[in-house]
């Protein structure tokens, strides 16, 4: 964890599949910047999957065989994340169910002893009412209803966790630790200057960490 006087980042993990949902998400990880946090919003601040999957078929990849080991960039990349870059995650559990990603992402922050806030004003549930315990179970069984008092929730999470180290690569499980380190690689290319609009590069990369050495399944 950072001192206190270092700008803390946090992870932003919700439902992403329409538009609604996008800028729900784009509205908690503003709010945490006002609030002078450092945020990574997953479909803001990593890859554009399907961008760098035209980029791939352009190469003679087959989509198939392109989507699959994009899916596992993608992973590798919010693993990374979770586990070095980000100190906190915020989650969004609206939906009719929570979100698959963020479920796992959830579970992988509380299994670090990191801080783990849960936002939710949506009454859907398949509980009797309540949602799975599973889940709220890891935010203390306990959530805020309001945007605006994310932060604060999340100050008080910062502040009942001990400052602690970062997160020592090497107890990690082995896949874990793999996953880690193709990650942070994607992501110090992914930080170069201009990288962002460069989805050849990023594309070269991702070829070169994640790609079936195998290319039989390619189509004609």
């Amino acid at each position: 964890m950072k001192q206190s006087s270092e700008q803390i980042r946090v992870y932003c993990a919700g439902p992403l599949f329409n538009r609604s949902e996008r800028e729900e998400m784009k509205a908690i990880a503003d709010l945490l910047s006002e609030r002078g946090y450092a945020v990574y919003l997953p479909h803001r601040d990593g890859m554009e999957f399907r961008l760098v999957l035209e980029v791939l078929v352009e190469r003679n990849w087959d989509a198939p065989t392109a989507a699959q080991f994009l899916h596992e960039a993608i992973f590798a990349l919010d693993v990374y994340q979770l586990v070095v870059e980000c100190e906190a995650m915020v989650w969004n559990l609206n939906g009719r169910t929570p979100d698959e990603g963020a479920v796992s992402e959830a579970a992988m922050t509380w299994m670090l002893g990191k801080p783990l806030i849960a936002y939710q004003d949506d009454v859907r549930s398949l509980i009797q009412g309540r949602v799975n315990p599973l889940l709220v179970g890891m935010v203390g069984f306990e959530s805020v209803d309001q945007i605006d008092l994310i932060p604060n929730a999340l100050s008080v999470a910062i502040m009942d966790h001990d400052l602690r180290p970062a997160v020592q690569q090497d107890v990690l499980p082995a896949k874990v630790q793999q996953a880690v380190q193709a990650g942070q690689v994607l992501w110090e290319a992914m930080c170069a200057e201009g990288a962002q609009e460069d989805n050849e590069m990023i594309a070269s990369v991702v070829e070169e960490l994640f790609a079936p050495n195998d290319r039989s399944t390619l189509l004609a």
